[in-house]
């Protein structure tokens, strides 16, 4: 006998409907599952006998065909446990459905003794089903709930097989579990008033987060670089609507039962870190750190030390703000719009330069450590800021340094121009082409002093973009509407490493 359940499947952060048909004939007793199943859904089959056998059912000693429709489409994840279980039970006759069963979308994986666990990816699969489906009830696991609250769409839960199995025969009914949408609240504990001193680099902050543009700070040792990209994400404005959304769905897919994203994320991964963690991948495709740090700040502490395949596939996510992972059977396409702030120091022992200290580096030593990071990439990084050693008269000086707050007021005010003028949530960063021309007409004054720095220091055409995009963020923190020569000549000094002076 022939049946087929609803269910749901996901490629990266997008949903798609799953038919999951069940067959069970006469033969010799097997069991197989077709539709281009991964190796989790291949392994439901044990999963699925030993949760009806310990559920008190009597597997069917027959030939079970099980094919998961649309073929061509990649099935991933343990989630189709729950809808080939309740197929096997209704094809085979022991379980005869008395509700309509053509709304309801079914999701999770089962234990050996029946019990329904939490699974990854609910969120996407649950905002296509609401999108698609006005009418749809999805069965999913107790702790996948906040996710299908998330998604609006109409949800029951349920703790094992048997709940489902009487559900299904009016027996019972399944519970809609009741759980609080996370209200994002400040829990920041960092402050750049803690930094002393680096007024440069902080102002370098402060246009960062106002015009989403990306940042590296180089420095030796101990001069504030990582103190200052930790506070960076307080003076952000919090994550509109949209943004926590999109936000979660990545952590969706990253993480089982993922709970809602509302602050900022901040990503810190270590240099040793692989090219698939950062970037995303593996066999089943699942986002990466430039992915995770999607609306947020990804960190990256001693660029030069991170690998250098790593570093050159940063290129595509700071370009298009989305990072595409390509494998022989499939292609997954991760958002990755980060906020980058980077730190390096000038040289391997730290010290290239500094004011007390001496170098023990070697020119060729320095050398190679700068050409760690290629033209292209630092091409690619807004500002760069040379960050000096603290001294004394600054780190005990009594006077008030800026909160987060106050800073804040100005990144917030800055962000709100921008939206006004430029198009709901397209910052500074994100303009390019004509609509760069045209937001960022320059006068005649302002396009001289342009001309020269090119002339003097070789820029190319893009750093000559990044030079503009900034000029404009610093005329929105001025309040200004057009650009003036002195925001030029600011944003032209944060493009240090394009004159090579560090």
């Amino acid at each position: 006998m022939f049946y087929c359940i609803k269910t749901l499947g996901f490629k990266g952060i997008e949903g798609f409907e799953v038919s999951a048909e069940t067959d069970v004939s006469a033969g010799l007793p097997s069991y197989n599952i077709v539709g281009l199943p991964d190796a989790a859904v291949k392994e439901s089959r044990d999963r699925v006998i030993s949760a009806l056998r310990n559920s008190g059912f009597k597997p069917p000693a027959k030939k079970i065909t099980v094919n998961l429709a649309p073929a061509e489409m990649k099935k991933t994840g343990s989630h189709f446990d729950l809808p080939i279980s309740l197929g096997i039970l209704i094809s085979c006759g022991i379980l005869k459905p008395k509700i309509e069963m053509k709304n309801y979308f079914f999701l999770g994986e089962l234990s050996l003794d029946g019990e329904i666990r939490p699974v990854s990816g609910m969120l996407p699969m649950l905002i296509f089903l609401k999108e698609n489906y006005s009418s749809a009830v999805a069965v999913i696991p107790y702790e996948n709930a906040l996710e299908a609250k998330i998604s609006k769409i109409d949800y029951l839960c349920a703790q094992n097989l048997s709940e489902v199995c009487s559900f299904l025969k009016e027996e019972k009914n399944l519970i809609k579990k009741e759980c609080e949408i996370f209200n994002p609240v400040n829990s920041q504990t960092l402050d750049f008033s803690e930094v002393k001193g680096q007024a440069k680099a902080k102002r370098a902050a402060e246009i960062a987060a106002a015009g989403f543009h990306n940042l590296i700070m180089v420095g030796p040792p101990g001069s504030g670089k990582s103190m200052i990209a930790k506070r960076l994400f307080t003076i952000m404005p919090p994550l509109s609507e949209k943004e926590i959304l999109e936000t979660t769905r990545i952590y969706s897919v990253w993480n089982k039962g993922a709970t809602m994203i509302g602050e900022r994320p901040f990503r810190e991964p270590h240099h040793s870190i692989s090219d698939i963690a950062l970037l995303g991948g593996g066999q089943n495709p699942r986002p990466g750190e430039v992915s995770l740090a999607h609306n947020g700040i990804l960190f990256l502490d001693e660029l030069p030390e991170f690998s250098r395949s790593a570093l050159e596939g940063l290129r595509e996510p700071l370009e298009n703000k989305k990072i595409t992972v390509a494998r022989a059977k499939d292609c997954v396409t991760f958002p990755a719009n980060f906020l980058l702030a980077a730190a390096a120091n000038p040289c391997p022992c730290g010290y290239y330069s500094h004011p007390a200290r001496e170098c023990v580096c070697t020119p060729l030593a320095v050398q190679k450590y700068r050409n760690r990071l290629s033209g292209p990439l630092l091409d690619r990084i807004d500002l760069h800021v040379e960050v000096s050693p603290v001294k004394y008269s600054q780190w005990e000086a009594a006077g008030k340094e800026e909160t987060s707050s106050e800073i804040g007021v100005r990144v917030i005010k800055a962000r709100e121009i921008q939206n006004k003028r430029n198009g709901e949530g397209i910052y500074n960063s994100y303009l390019s082409g004509r609509k760069l021309r045209e937001i960022c007409a320059l006068p005649r004054e302002v396009s001289d002093i342009l001309e020269k720095a090119m002339d003097a220091f070789g820029l190319s055409a893009r750093s000559l973009d990044k030079a503009v995009k900034i000029a404009r963020t610093i005329a929105d923190l001025d309040g200004m509407e057009k650009i003036g020569k002195k925001h030029m000549a600011e944003a032209l000094s944060f493009r240090s490493l394009d004159k090579r002076i560090i």
